[in-house]
């Protein structure tokens, strides 16, 4: 949640960041909200005082029998109008709390401006983009070949957007996942979490999810919801505590089943496994002190990267626009892969610098080392990466003419010693 100072004290400036992701903000309500709330708190407070001084009249008993109890039936008044006025202010602060909850985080100044993805900036590539002899296949049809990707037996088992994995493919995924949590905890100093993978409603609103997506998530008869990624459990650790300044940063892994609805996107990617209602990711959390998070942010991206370039999968860094920019992210960085058999690249994660805004809305602050009063953190979170779609990757960029698909080097011990898939 952005700040509400900001909010009521330069309106504009939040007005004007929303306008470059495309979100038109209704200053006026919101100013009709704040001024109906001061009005209320100037009234409550003032009566609250008068109501002070009438109680500390009637207990000093130097008044008249008469007058003392004016002075109580006074009192008592003054003190249902205030009840009232306490309810009547709640309800405002609750309008102004809940208008605060569906505005996106402040961009960044260093996010470039734009419409859509097609306004992203490339940073950098890597790799060498295969060259074949023979017409790339889609990893959809690779993977029914091969006996590891069946999706009419998983739509046949849920619905559309599911997909069996058996066999080699099973495995294949299992190697991916122990590979980046190795290479996260081992190398990149990151903590392993095993976290829920049902949360509840103040997690996701701790997070940006609730209340503005919610047709996105599947929410249990019970009211808790499956997580859509690990961010929402990891992030949500330290929700309403106070870190000392000392522990920052704090960086978690955690590899994880993640369920969207995919709300919104009927008809895209309905072919092969790239947009699934279930599929797995190893997920990075970052918590820093807010005058580090964007150099945070650099390794972050860099903690992702390195694991396709250890798989040497041909990829790109894109910088998002703040028309593509994610809800709760002030800066957000793409890796995208690239993919033979549609001869561009795709988002393989997600890089987010939220600043405070999350931190705000789930209360996560920290203690500075100098005394003074606590600060709200920063949280950062990125893919390292989706398993999934590394799969997918994989098969398409090692594929050979035949169907059969090599294994990357750097995944084989985590195989068996296994080279290809036949």
């Amino acid at each position: 949640m952005i700040d509400l100072k900001i909010l009521r004290e330069e309106p504009q400036v939040v007005a004007d960041s929303c306008a470059k992701r495309g979100f038109q903000l209704d200053l006026g309500q919101l100013a009709q909200l704040d001024r109906e709330r001061r009005t209320l708190s100037t009234r409550n407070d003032e009566l609250k005082a008068k109501r002070n001084e009438s109680s500390q009249l009637v207990g000093k008993g130097k008044l008249e029998p008469e007058q003392k109890q004016k002075l109580i039936e006074e009192t008592r008044t003054l003190g249902e109008t205030i009840k009232g006025l306490d309810q009547s202010l709640k309800e405002v602060e609750e309008k102004v709390t809940q208008a605060a909850l569906g505005i996106p985080n402040l961009i960044h100044s260093s996010t470039p401006v734009g419409k859509s993805e097609l306004d992203n900036q490339e940073v950098r590539t890597w790799g060498q983009i295969p060259q074949f002899t023979f017409a790339p296949k889609h990893h959809a049809d690779l993977g029914e070949a091969l006996g590891i990707l069946d999706a009419a037996r998983g739509v046949k088992i849920a619905q559309s957007r599911f997909t069996l994995v058996r066999g080699l493919g099973a495995r294949l995924e299992r190697a991916l996942a122990a590979f980046m949590l190795d290479l996260h905890t081992g190398q990149h100093g990151y903590q392993e979490v095993n976290p829920p993978l049902l949360v509840n409603a103040e997690s996701l609103t701790g997070t940006g999810q609730l209340p503005k997506f919610e047709e996105d998530l599947f929410k249990t008869t019970g009211g808790l919801y499956l997580i859509p990624t690990a961010e929402v459990p990891v992030t949500n650790i330290y929700r309403d505590e106070v870190l000392p300044e000392e522990a920052l940063p704090l960086y978690f892994c955690a590899h994880t089943p993640c369920f969207r609805s995919e709300a919104g996107s009927y008809g895209r990617d309905t072919k092969g496994y790239i947009r699934q209602h279930q599929f797995n990711k190893v997920e990075l959390v970052k918590f820093a002190h807010p005058d580090h998070s964007f150099e945070e942010l650099e390794k972050l991206v860099n903690n992702a990267e390195r694991v396709l370039q250890l798989l040497n999968l041909p990829h790109r860094v894109v910088a998002l626009c703040s028309g593509d920019i994610g809800f709760s992210a002030a800066k957000c960085y793409d890796l995208e892969v690239w993919l033979p058999s549609e001869g561009r690249y795709r988002e393989i994660s997600s890089c987010s610098n939220c600043t405070d805004f999350q931190a705000r809305r789930a209360q996560i602050r920290f203690k500075p080392k100098d005394g003074g009063k606590p600060r709200l953190v920063h949280t950062l979170n990125g893919s390292g990466l989706a398993v999934g779609r590394t799969l997918v990757a994989i098969l398409e960029n090692y594929q050979r003419e035949d169907g059969s698909v090599e294994i990357p080097e750097a995944l084989r011990p985590y195989m068996g010693g296994l080279s290809e898939l036949l």
